[in-house]
């Protein structure tokens, strides 16, 4: 067994003295006789090709950041263009400063929670979901009463995606430290209705949080053709909450529990899903895990076929990427890939449009000639129907004029595979501890039995004291749990119904409307490089924060309004 210790290079203890990485090794070798060694990763942290999430950062800040220079006025107080959660936000540079050394002055100060009070919300939160699955507490001050333990299964639905496993290690180890059962359904609702299930403990997801696909097993099949079956393994296995990690196959299945809630008591207890999927296509969220996972593998891929490309000088590759009718995938590793363009869903592929990259193609390698970089484009495989990534590359070999070639290039099920992202590993911990406190919580408002000995009830309805201990049949106890703005939020899933296109398997909502248009700006699409002036317009997507803002967010810790989101 190896454990792991990391300590921040300006660690203190509470009396303001440095903790050395000897000084920890000195510990667990004298006195708990353990083999240590210390490595200190110095300015490797500082190296290596900058991961999809920084690349995306940093180019939509310089995006904001010249929108907010074209803005100024000489009144304009100097800005500082920053993210809180998921917004690109300009908060004033002098306020955001001092707050900074707020930080250290508080420490120094040994005004500990004041120091914490400054730092953001999701900082706060991570270090407390942290300190609740690091380790094995059998003995833990957070041991629930008998009487409120419970348990609660896992289950995975649709393709693997990165942070399935992440996601189920840190439920299991919160429910075990809690005092709650976890149970693993394996091989999806078909192996809930052969009841594959069964009980979880410490050691059995040890490793989880570095492994990619889905331990548990995964599959698209619905629970709908055997409704009873689902129903009957939960009740025999008495569960009494249920979390689904998956993408919009879950979502369809845990709208399809809930909506068969009056015909199968079993399906009366609370259920979250938990979004999952390479496509980012669930609805109730802007992040699903998985998502990051696969824009780096995109990302990398396309870091290496741009070598191929630049080395011939007079190459295109148009890659073929995942996605579904969802062009998020595309969009997010094209514009923190350097695509020249990206085919999406959502706009599709015509003739004018194709005419118009080629032009632009033309232009270039004509202007570069010898010298030209190589160049990519991203197609999402449901793009259209009829301009197929192979089509594309032959329309644009065919249209070159001798100028450039064209080669295509497929991902695949790459993008299902490899190690969990920082960022999916870290979004899995905060969205499976949210969810086992929401299931928590639901579930012993469930539990309350009222007083109905002199309430006389309709012939064809049962008094509740005669129902399972966990029982509701309330909308809100079926819900998904979602990254929205600068929140983590829980949507009923009877909610998002409405903004569903369930033909296309899509929401209906497209946030990230204003990457796509930098993907041009920046490819030089539509722009005159010489003479100046573009044809495609770039809408600013940063959000004004003010003195009184930053304060209210770090010093009082109270949301702003103006973060929220308002559509599922």
């Amino acid at each position: 067994r190896t454990s792991l210790v990391i300590v921040a290079e300006g660690a203190l203890d509470r009396n303001l003295n440095p903790i050395k990485p000897d000084y920890i090794k000195d510990i667990l070798s004298t006195r708990l006789g353990y083999d240590t060694r210390v490595t200190i990763l110095g300015h490797v942290q500082r190296g290596g090709a900058p991961a999809h999430f920084d690349r995306f950062l940093g180019t939509m800040q310089g995006a904001e950041a010249i929108e907010a220079i074209l803005r100024a006025t000489p009144d304009t107080p100097s800005p500082v263009i920053g993210m809180l959660e998921n917004k690109i936000t300009t908060q004033p540079l002098k306020e955001a400063i001092e707050l900074t050394g707020q930080v250290a002055q508080a420490i120094e100060a040994k005004d500990f929670s004041r120091a914490m009070a400054l730092r953001s919300v999701s900082f706060a939160k991570q270090l407390t979901s942290y300190k609740e699955i690091a380790n094995f507490n059998p003995d833990s001050k957070m041991k629930l009463p008998e009487d409120k333990r419970l348990r609660i299964a896992i289950l995975h639905a649709g393709a693997p995606a990165g942070g399935m496993n992440t996601a189920t290690r840190s439920a299991v180890r919160l429910c075990i430290n809690r005092g709650h059962t976890p149970l693993g359904v394996h091989n999806g609702f078909p192996g809930l209705m052969r009841g594959e299930i069964s009980e979880l403990d410490w050691l059995s997801v040890d490793g989880w949080t570095i492994a990619g696909g889905s331990k548990l097993g995964t599959n698209r099949d619905q629970p709908t053709p055997q409704l009873g079956a689902v129903a009957y393994q939960l009740q025999k296995h008495n569960v009494q909450a249920l979390m689904v990690i998956g993408g919009f196959e879950a979502f369809t299945a845990v709208l399809d529990l809930a909506r068969n809630r009056s015909q199968y008591p079993a399906f009366n207890i609370p259920m979250v899903l938990v979004p999952a999927t390479v496509s980012n296509n669930v609805p109730g969220t802007e992040f699903s895990l998985g998502s990051d996972t696969a824009s780096n593998v995109i990302v990398r891929s396309t870091d290496m076929i741009k070598q191929s490309a630049s080395s011939n000088r007079r190459r295109v590759f148009v890659i073929e990427v995942q996605g579904g009718n969802c062009g998020f995938l595309a969009v997010m590793a094209g514009l923190s890939g350097g695509s020249t363009t990206v085919y999406t869903p959502e706009e599709g592929v015509d003739l004018t449009r194709l005419q118009r990259d080629i032009t632009h193609l033309r232009t270039r390698y004509i202007k570069e000639l010898g010298r030209s970089e190589g160049r990519v484009t991203l197609c999402n495989e449901n793009a259209s129907k009829i301009y197929s990534t192979e089509m594309i590359a032959k329309i644009y070999e065919a249209e070159s004029g001798g100028f450039y070639g064209a080669r295509t290039s497929v991902l695949g099920h790459l993008q299902q595979g490899g190690t969990p992202s920082p960022l999916d590993r870290c979004r899995a911990n905060t969205m499976a501890v949210d969810s086992i406190n929401w299931l928590q919580s639901r579930c012993w408002e469930a539990m309350e039995v009222p007083n109905e000995d002199n309430i006389r009830l309709p012939s064809d309805q049962l008094k509740r004291k005669y129902f399972p201990q966990v029982y509701s049949s309330s909308p809100d106890t079926a819900a998904v749990i979602g990254v929205l703005g600068s929140e983590v939020r829980f949507t009923p899933i009877k909610d998002l119904v409405a903004h569903t296109d369930f033909g296309r398997r899509v929401p209906r909502t497209i946030w990230w409307g204003a990457s796509r248009q930098l993907v041009d700006i920046l490819s030089g699409v539509g722009v005159d490089i010489e003479n100046g002036g573009c044809t495609t317009e770039y809408k600013t997507c940063a959000i004004d924060l003010t003195a009184d803002d930053l304060m209210r967010l770090y010093g009082q810790h109270r949301r702003l309004s103006k973060l929220n989101v308002n559509v599922p």
